[in-house]
């Protein structure tokens, strides 16, 4: 197999196609021996290249091969690591190459440096990071390794020679010890120590010592001394030198070694070899940048180089000559360079030459007369192949003049132009681009001077756009010369006499298929019409060079302007002194938001809030209403004996498992539900009759809360506020004389305000409760949401110690006489329909409170009193019970309290 793969390298060489065997090829690298490896990755870096679709199969091998304990296998693997890996693979391969940096075998090191090198190129962002190994290779004991790693840093040192700088130093001491042959023999060439590694640390040291003095003088020493020490009996010798010349001219100057360099260039001028010559001319161009004497030094020797057979020595003496043109020499130059543009085929290296002429006769012509004998010969013998860019400016450079503010000098040379261009019409064939700067230059000057009448110059411009019709942009040029000759005259004041032939031209174009050239006839036809005055407005003599004046503040509309402001309108502000102001550009995305808005949308519907967070203000705590702060009219205004409503509290409580041990909490989170925490509140003001109406009120109040959570909040007038506090503790008047039931409501009113209830709550159960025409009753107490209900611990029992035997006798006996002033409840009962808007909630309140009126003193008299007024008794509650039950509400431990009142 191994010979068949090298016979199909020997095929693919041949041109012939032998992808049939790739893949053999690519098994011989997977292959034990190895000879076959190293013929198999031959084969592959011969055949394949590095996007071909069989680099995958190879990749996991090299990795292997890289591994390896034998080096020449490693060697192989690295050598196809730098052929057929591209970027994609690199980072597959790059740990192990950077492994292979600290080899013991300087070949691998070597092959590894070379490796990375080829990395960079491929991906430099890749091997950013490894800068520091390349600097730690530059002192590798093997010189090899060292000039390997030369390669790299020379191209980082191309794109950032400041981060290098400090290098300065190793490599002009690496340089010395080169050039004292230091080196194993090994690394001579033709008797040369290690010329290669000595040109490549020339170039890195021209670049880092370019515009850099003090780096500069470090390398001084050096560069002499291989100028001195260097052989140029060889050519390898020869390139040396010819390196150390372009280090010289690129680093800070220094008088001994240009002065060494001018005696080596004077050598290789001086020498037969054309090879020699054209290095010598290369290095002298070089040179005159820094010094132009010391290509006076060897004038001889380059016009030797200038008459030479060899065409590339004499390309390469015209573009020296190029660089060291002067006025005094600008004669000469550019005649030879005319000269060889006529004798040359070429038509590229042809236009270089002509741009090249043209751009030192506008730098140094010496009279105006030569410089457009000059032009007119580029413009002849170089012929279309002339950038139209150069006709543009000989048309400006017409126009304008030198510059020098002489108008005697101007008027001369366009003079000078007329009359050469008359001259050269009569050629048999004249380039289009020359053509039109002679039509333009006739236009503008032929009858300026006055030598030449207008027949005779529209004349000869008639005839160049008959000999040349079928060039369109050459006929336009000639039609509007002839217009502004006309012009010219009819703004003079003399008589415009057109020629048949003009005249038959004018006819011709205005029938043309070109709209252009129809356009410039019909326009010479309205200017011919017109007067003097107008004419002389249209085309004005001798202005296509004059400034145009650009009024940038518009000027000519101020008179619109002050006129718009006196009407109302408002006056430009700039956009500098608008800082102050609002954005106007956010009204426009405003609008652009808007817009977008009220347009289709396509992505999903957002998840429905929990409707939990809604219902419940989250400042509304059940703990402030468990545990209210005591106040000194507290325990006579709240109950009257706090053994009674232990019963009920105690067993709401021992059906529940979490407890909160009655902790104020302010902080907890909102999870428990209006309804049970109000229940519970009912169940601790159930001590008379009469404080069962105002526990009534609350869960009444507070059910509608439940009931009208999803309703927008609005701003809650004082009045309303202080009928939610009437509504949640207006009650309690009952309990007081009719003297002083103005002064207990209002602070009854400030305890509930006192009993760490939050205004919003506040807010949002006065507001709940006005709007609502049909009372939820039971129905919003059956939700669901009741079943997350707050673990009670009886308040009255953790109070008890407070409230002392007087004060207790104290409320009991003003509760009974309370009790027997009949009118006194009644008014007080008249004002509670603001907050009950239904009959139900009468029920309901009167129910609740006929249930436990029998246990206390003096509640008959108060129930059948209510009874008399209110409404309903104990049998319509039942009633109203059953036919809740029927609806599908049922008792259970999640409302105790409430179920318990109403069931008696």
């Amino acid at each position: 197999m191994k010979e068949y793969i090298i016979r199909l390298v020997y095929v693919e060489m041949l041109g012939h196609d032998a992808s049939f065997g790739y893949i053999h090829a690519v098994k011989m690298t997977h292959d034990d021996s190895l000879l076959v490896k190293r013929t198999g990755y031959l084969a592959v870096t011969l055949f394949l290249n590095e996007n071909h679709d069989l680099i995958i199969l190879i990749v996991n091998t090299i990795q292997k091969d890289l591994k390896s304990d034998n080096y020449l296998v490693v060697c192989a693997a690295l050598n196809a690591v730098s052929k057929l890996i591209n970027e994609e693979t690199i980072p597959a391969v790059l740990p192990q190459v950077v492994e292979l940096l600290a080899h013991p075998k300087e070949a691998v090191r070597k092959k590894a440096i070379m490796a990375l090198h080829r990395f960079y190129h491929k991906s430099p962002s890749s091997v950013s990071h490894l800068v520091s190994n390349f600097r730690k290779r530059l002192s590798d004991n093997d010189p090899g390794v060292m000039g390997a790693t030369l390669c790299p840093l020379f191209d980082l040192i191309t794109i950032d020679v400041n981060s290098y700088k400090d290098l300065v130093i190793s490599f002009v001491s690496i340089l010395k010890q080169v050039a004292e042959r230091r080196l194993p023999k090994a690394y001579d060439y033709h008797q040369m120590p290690a010329p290669f590694i000595q040109i490549k640390l020339l170039k890195i040291l021209a670049l880092l010592g370019s515009g850099d003095k003090q780096a500069s003088e470090n390398m001084y020493t050096v560069v002499g001394d291989i100028f001195r020490k260097c052989d140029s009996s060889s050519n390898i010798g020869n390139a040396v030198l010819y390196e150390c010349i372009c280090c010289v001219s690129s680093i800070y100057p220094n008088p001994k070694l240009l002065e060494s360099a001018a005696d080596v260039i004077s050598r290789f001028l001086k020498s037969d070899s054309h090879n020699l010559k054209y290095m010598g001319i290369d290095a002298l161009g070089r040179l005159i940048k820094i010094s132009p004497e010391i290509a006076e030094q060897h004038q001889l020797a380059v016009i030797d180089c200038l008459e030479d057979l060899d065409d590339t020595l004499k390309r390469k003496t015209f573009d020296l000559l190029y660089k060291m043109t002067k006025s005094t020499n600008v004669e000469v130059i550019v005649d030879r360079m005319i000269d060889y543009m006529i004798s040359i085929n070429d038509n590229h290296y042809k236009t270089e030459i002509a741009s090249r002429c043209v751009e030192l006769a506008e730098q140094f012509a010496p009279s105006n007369q030569w410089f457009i004998w000059t032009m007119n010969k580029v413009f002849e013998h170089a012929g279309d192949l002339v950038n139209i860019k150069v006709a543009h400016n000989l048309m400006r450079l017409i126009a304008e003049g030198f510059g020098e503010d002489d108008e005697t000098a101007d008027s001369q040379l366009r003079s000078s132009a007329v009359e050469s261009y008359l001259r050269i019409l009569g050629e048999p064939k004249l380039p289009s681009v020359f053509l039109q700067v002679i039509c333009w230059v006739l236009g503008e000057y032929g009858t300026a001077d006055g030598k030449f009448s207008a027949s005779y110059i529209t004349g000869k411009l008639c005839d160049v756009a008959e000999a040349y019709s079928n060039d369109e942009t050459v006929k336009a040029y000639a039609v509007t010369a002839l217009m502004k000759i006309y012009a010219f005259e009819i703004a003079a004041g003399r008589k415009v006499d057109m020629l048949p032939e003009c005249q038959s031209l004018m006819e011709e174009l205005l029938a043309s298929h070109s709209t252009d050239l129809q356009q410039r006839a019909y326009e010479l036809q309205t200017v011919i019409s017109l007067d003097a005055h107008a004419v002389e407005c249209i085309m004005p003599s001798d202005a296509s060079c004059e400034d145009i004046e650009v009024d940038k503040g518009l000027s000519f509309l101020n008179g619109y302007i002050q006129e718009s402001i006196e009407k109302g309108a408002q006056p430009y502000i700039p956009e500098s002194e608008r800082s102050g102001m609002l954005n106007i550009s956010n009204f426009g995305n405003q609008d652009h938001h808007e817009a977008s808005s009220h347009s289709l949308r396509f992505e999903a519907y957002e998840l429905p809030k929990p409707t939990m967070q809604s219902r419940i203000p989250p400042a509304s705590l059940a703990s402030t209403e468990l545990v209210p702060v005591p106040e000194p009219m507290y325990p006579r205004e709240s109950y009257q004996t706090p053994s009674v409503p232990s019963v009920s509290s105690d067993a709401g409580s021992s059906e529940l498992k979490l407890r909160l041990d009655g902790v104020q909490k302010k902080w907890g989170r909102p999870t428990y539900s209006p309804a049970t925490s109000t229940s519970n509140s009912t169940s601790q003001k159930t001590v008379s009759g009469i404080t069962q109406v105002d526990g009534a009120s609350t869960v009444n109040s507070r059910t509608r809360e439940t009931y009208d959570s999803r309703k927008s909040q609005v701003e809650i007038s004082p009045e309303k506020q202080k009928l939610a506090a009437s509504l949640f503790g207006g009650s309690s008047k009952t309990e007081k004389r009719p003297a002083t039931g103005h002064k207990i409501s209002k602070a009854s009113s400030h305890i509930v305000e006192k009993s760490h209830m939050p205004k919003s709550s506040i807010e949002v159960a006065s507001e709940k409760t006005a709007p609502v025409q049909q009372s939820p009753d039971l129905l919003d107490l059956g939700e669901p949401t009741v079943t997350s209900t707050t673990p009670l611990v009886d308040p009255f029992k953790q109070l008890e110690g407070l409230l002392g035997q007087t004060q207790v006798a104290s409320a009991v006996n003003q509760g009974s006489t309370a009790a027997t002033e009949a009118p006194d409840v009644v008014t007080l009962y008249a004002e509670t329909p603001a907050g009950i808007h239904d009959k139900d909630d009468v029920d309901l309140l009167s129910g609740l409170s006929n249930i436990s009126m029998p246990n206390m003193p003096g509640g008959t008299t108060t129930m059948q009193l209510m009874q008399s007024s209110r409404g309903p008794n104990l049998k319509d509650s039942l009633e109203k019970d059953a036919l809740v039950r029927q609806m599908g509400v049922t008792p259970s431990s999640q409302n105790p309290n409430l179920f318990k009142d109403l069931l008696g």
